[in-house]
């Protein structure tokens, strides 16, 4: 398996592999960038289809928390990791120890939280073994009342505040009243956010792996299930993507018909280009890692002791306030969405970490 000449490694800091015959862990830990801070993100288990596709998402993913702790002005890097495996069938508390182990390793250097096929539970049996774990502890909420350590309500309501504001860019509307959106992966986030959604009287059609999380949006939210096939090509105004990357493709954009792409899925597009085609199509395109800052933000705060529920809340609806600079310079300057917030971020990032805004 090659490291440095993989055409998604970016000069990554370290790239660990971690093996557990004992409890069957096969797991990489992908560290992109520690400039201003350690790097923190998900650990996600997922059942890859090759070990190839497992170093492929781990290094993308890592550069993406660079960028996106940049963009959201925190003071961390960027780094993520993967376990490879189904989280239905294969996970177990010895497996989820031994990733805490190969946590532990890193040092310091790479902080782990939740992501897709991992939970908070699954996290407070990682901390037996690491204290490097963040999204574990009871937060308060704006009402006194305490709240599980789970960041995906933070993630949802950030890419629910995002896609309003691609909304209103594109569209010229703020209201979400039959607003019709496609969402693609009901799990944590995409659940949450259909509930945003539904609430402000947005028309649903959902789509998922696992059958039981679309019949939870039909019976409680009224979404209509699809097929993963029809998800793409439904005449709606948003498309959602909440589930795994590599999703905007020359298969998929060519089908699409909504008028703006706004989701929680990381690496949305499969290569830049795609990015490119979506603007040439007329299709306003949310940067992923610019949206779904949510979760990294409620983690930063609490990993650094200070959780102030209106803070958190506060530095979430500057998600509004950043893509709309976004999406007005990609305007003026004629730019895809996604060369414009890779800008943006570089330019954060240029900062001396002292300098950014400090949770």
């Amino acid at each position: 398996m090659n490291v440095f000449s993989h055409p998604d490694f970016d000069g990554h800091e370290r790239v660990l592999f971690g093996h557990d015959p004992k409890s069957g862990l096969k797991a990489i830990i992908a560290i992109h960038n520690t400039n201003l801070g350690p790097a923190l993100g998900g650990c996600r288990m997922w059942p890859y289809a090759s070990e190839g596709e497992a170093l492929k998402d781990v290094l993308r993913l890592s550069r993406g928390m660079t960028y996106k702790s940049a963009l959201a002005n925190l003071p961390l890097g960027g780094g993520k990791a993967v376990i490879l495996g189904d989280p239905r069938q294969q996970k177990t508390p010895e497996l989820l120890r031994a990733m805490g182990r190969f946590i532990e390793s890193a040092n310091g250097h790479y902080i782990t939280a939740e992501d897709s096929g991992t939970s908070v539970p699954d996290l407070k049996i990682m901390t037996e073994e690491t204290s490097y774990v963040a999204g574990v502890m009871e937060k308060p909420c704006a009402d006194g009342h305490l709240r599980s350590g789970d960041p995906s309500p933070s993630t949802a309501y950030g890419v629910y505040r995002g896609l309003m504001s691609a909304v209103e860019f594109r569209m010229g509307r703020t209201d979400l009243s039959g607003l019709k959106v496609a969402i693609q992966g009901v799990g944590n986030v995409g659940f949450r956010l259909a509930k945003h959604l539904h609430e402000a009287g947005a028309e649903l059609w959902v789509t998922d792996i696992y059958d039981d999380m679309v019949q939870r949006c039909v019976n409680e939210l009224g979404a209509k299930a699809v097929s993963s096939d029809e998800i793409y090509s439904l005449d709606v105004d948003v498309f959602a993507p909440c589930a795994m990357g590599g999703i905007l493709n020359d298969e998929t954009v060519s089908q699409l018909k909504a008028k703006v792409v706004a989701g929680a899925a990381n690496n949305q597009l499969e290569s830049p280009v795609h990015g490119n085609l979506l603007r040439d199509r007329g299709i306003l395109y949310a940067p992923d890692y610019a949206i779904n800052s949510g979760g990294i933000i409620d983690v930063c705060y609490e990993r650094m002791g200070n959780f102030d529920p209106k803070a958190v809340n506060d530095h979430i609806e500057s998600i509004h306030s950043t893509l709309m600079e976004i999406f007005t310079r990609a305007e003026s300057e004629k730019q895809p969405t996604h060369v414009i917030a890779d800008q943006v971020a570089r330019e954060r990032f240029s900062k001396p970490a002292e300098n950014l805004q400090s949770a």
